[in-house]
């Protein structure tokens, strides 16, 4: 496919215009980020990963009328994307304490929450994307109060789907984070998941041994990141075998 323009260069994936109005190619890199890009690397292979295993879980929501900005995959780093105004928030469901809301509200890592939690932050990298209320979603006009109703309600329906496909892996879902779009159609606006889902963008857990299968591993320094995502696309059986050279997380213990 000819390279286009270069529309947006994010942390992790580069937006291209798209060979049709109305569509972009996004290209997954292999750089790794953390702590709003304090901490940084590449990790070969992992843009690969991300990719196919967004790819399959958009699939999979586009199947149950769960609309996304994905059309299709192009290659092994690239897919096919509706454009869309993207809301300037991140929307974070979890299931389990982890990460800041366990740091914030004094709860042990790996406690199971009273139900499931969606919270918003307002994505602004110089402000360390700080957690805000629906007030102050409405108040500055980041997004109106049915769009904040369709996020809660994508969110967890998106929660229910995924709980249930992880865990029938072997994998428990500890929390996400879904970015929202709107999506122009004529008179008509619609909002839709868009940017990726990927272990860069949830907690995944081995159910048996509560081994971190995510970004966790590069935050906390912990290694076998490239090979923790591998492991997490070949349960789902994006792929049938990890690359020799990847150490199989939960067949040899803790990748190095």
């Amino acid at each position: 496919m000819t390279r286009r323009k270069k529309v947006y260069e994010g942390k992790a994936k580069i937006l291209y215009e798209g060979p049709e109005p109305g569509t972009l190619v996004a290209y997954f890199k292999d750089d790794a980020t953390a702590f709003n890009n304090q901490k940084h690397a590449r990790l070969e292979g992992k843009g690969v990963l991300n990719n196919r295993i967004s790819e399959f879980i958009m699939e999979k929501l586009n199947t149950i009328s769960v609309p996304t900005h994905f059309i299709r995959r192009l290659n092994m780093r690239e897919q096919l994307i509706r454009e869309v105004e993207i809301i300037p928030l991140e929307v974070v469901c979890r299931n389990v304490a982890a990460g800041s809301i366990a740091t914030r509200l004094g709860l042990e890592e790996g406690s199971a929450l009273p139900r499931s939690i969606v919270e918003f932050y307002y994505k602004n990298d110089a402000l360390q994307d700080p957690i805000v209320s629906e007030e102050h979603i409405t108040a500055f006009n980041w997004a109106s109060t049915q769009e904040i109703d369709d996020m809660v309600s994508l969110t967890l329906r998106v929660n229910d789907f995924l709980c249930g496909l992880f865990a029938a892996v072997g994998i428990k879902l500890i929390d996400f984070k879904l970015e929202y779009g709107r999506l122009y159609e004529g008179e008509m606006v619609r909002t839709i998941v868009a940017d990726e889902i990927s272990p860069d963008s949830c907690r995944l857990w081995d159910m048996t041994t509560n081994e971190k299968m995510d970004k966790d591993r590069f935050r906390r320094d912990l290694g076998g990141v490239t090979e923790a995502y591998a492991e997490v696309a070949r349960r789902l059986g994006i792929m049938k075998d990890p690359p020799p050279n990847l150490t199989v997380v939960g067949e040899t213990g803790a990748a190095e």
